[in-house]
């Protein structure tokens, strides 16, 4: 297969003034050579997981990306990059780690073009990197931060599930009055739970509370939301007895 004559160029994603290239050759080439990237990329997962979302469904539109990239390389008589990817590219084995790829690649690629806009003068270019730099933003960028949390949250209940089994036996599952028990471990759960966040952690509430619950129940709870809550305010109780003294406000930062 022939090799891209700018290939660091194209990697890098940035134009470079010094390169033996006008600047227009460059941004197109760059742009479509990471179009070309996202294609191969979400064309592999689907050969290899299926026709899984959000990739089924962002595919097409990757398509569409480079070919409107690549009308604009006729209309300029530039010369597009090899499409090398498929040969480059390692796919994860895990869905989850697919869609984090996504993620970081959609990021990418919105820099990218507020890179390429700043060097580019002609206005149908101007038009068409606009666009896909909004579909990315608008669109790819949020299905895959979707993707992420929603498997996030599957593995939370996941993790609870095995962690509940694991530690329990038919012996251990409530029947009857032990039903109404555990009802009213789970109130105090609660109310420990409004405790904590509102700062108040009552040290003897919880152990109490460790010492007479089901042990699967607590052993769940602690793989789960509630070990991070509580390692977090305990944390933040530590940090705050320790800076008693400290009165600058923090400064608010907006992303």
């Amino acid at each position: 297969m022939p090799v891209n004559f700018d290939e660091k160029l194209l990697l890098s994603q940035r134009i470079d003034p010094d390169f033996d290239e006008p600047l227009l050759n460059q941004i197109l080439r760059i742009a479509i050579y990471d179009e070309y990237h996202a294609f191969e990329s979400y064309t592999q997962v689907i050969n290899k997981f299926g026709a899984v979302t959000p990739f089924v469904n962002i595919i097409e539109a990757e398509k569409q990306h480079y070919t409107a990239l690549l009308m604009l390389a006729e209309k300029y008589q530039v010369e597009p990059p090899v499409n090398d990817w498929a040969e480059r590219l390692e796919i994860p084995n895990s869905l989850i780690e697919c869609n984090e790829v996504g993620v970081a690649a959609e990021i990418d690629n919105i820099a990218m073009y507020d890179h390429l806009l700043m060097h580019t003068q002609q206005a149908d270019i101007q038009d068409v990197l606009f666009h896909l730099q909004a579909a990315s933003y608008n669109n790819h960028l949020p299905a895959f931060r979707k993707a992420v949390a929603k498997a996030s949250q599957t593995d939370t209940q996941t993790t609870y599930a095995n962690a509940h089994s694991a530690t329990s036996s038919p012996m251990d599952q409530p029947t009857g009055s032990a039903t109404d028990d555990l009802s009213g471990k789970m109130e105090e759960y609660k109310a420990l739970i409004q405790s904590m966040m509102s700062g108040n952690i009552d040290q003897a509430e919880l152990a109490k509370l460790l010492s007479s619950t089901n042990v699967s129940l607590i052993a769940g709870l602690l793989m789960g939301g509630f070990g991070t809550m509580l390692f977090t305010n305990m944390s933040n109780g530590s940090n705050d007895a320790s800076s008693t003294n400290t009165t600058a406000p923090e400064t608010e930062t907006t992303e």
